[in-house]
């Protein structure tokens, strides 16, 4: 089971990080094919105005998947931003108690906003809605994209809410305190 649940970390943060390599490329190409048209006219020739349609909005979904795609991942790597000063003055067991708990309000925000998200995707399929730019983009997909991405944190929520009450420490928390541990405790 742990070999799937970190594959599909995995493969979830893999299309984050393809979506922010697909924004690198598509800007790119864009910004290129600028300087091309700017030394086109210096050399007094016709602009070639290569555009890539609907680039803002592209990017913005491609930007939204990869955020939602890399909260598992982030989750497991300690990248989310925790107060843990608090903890420290609570003792182990105050710390696991506060740390199951902060886990289980995560899990049920992510749980609902999963349902909402996934709601709204099925309603914008139904309805056929789609974006606003010269591209006309079915907005279930981004939205698809999201709630997949949410779940998937939900899924790594109750993963780390698991290996707190079998052994005491979540990932993140075996994170944390490696890297406390080599910075000196700061």
């Amino acid at each position: 089971m742990r070999k799937a649940l970190d594959a599909l970390y995995g493969v979830a943060l893999l299309g984050a990080c393809l979506s922010m390599i697909l924004i690198a490329i598509f800007v790119f190409i864009q910004v290129l094919a600028r300087v091309v048209d700017s030394l086109l006219v210096m050399l007094g020739w016709p602009r070639y105005g290569f555009i890539i349609p609907s680039l803002a909005e592209i990017g913005a979904f491609l930007f939204v998947a990869s955020a939602f795609l890399a909260l598992p991942a982030a989750l497991r790597a300690a990248g989310h931003v925790r107060v843990t000063l608090l903890l420290r003055f609570l003792g182990p067991v105050g710390d696991k108690v506060a740390t199951g708990l902060v886990l289980l309000v995560a899990l049920s925000l992510a749980a609902f906003a999963a349902w909402a998200l996934g709601v709204q995707a099925i309603a914008s399929f139904q309805r056929g809605s789609v974006s606003y730019g010269i591209i006309a983009i079915p907005l279930w997909v981004p939205q698809a994209i999201m709630s997949l991405g949410v779940v998937i944190f939900a899924v790594a929520l109750l993963d780390e809410l698991v290996a707190l009450l079998r052994s005491g420490e979540p990932a993140f928390r075996h994170v944390e305190r490696t890297r406390e541990a080599g910075t000196g405790g700061h």
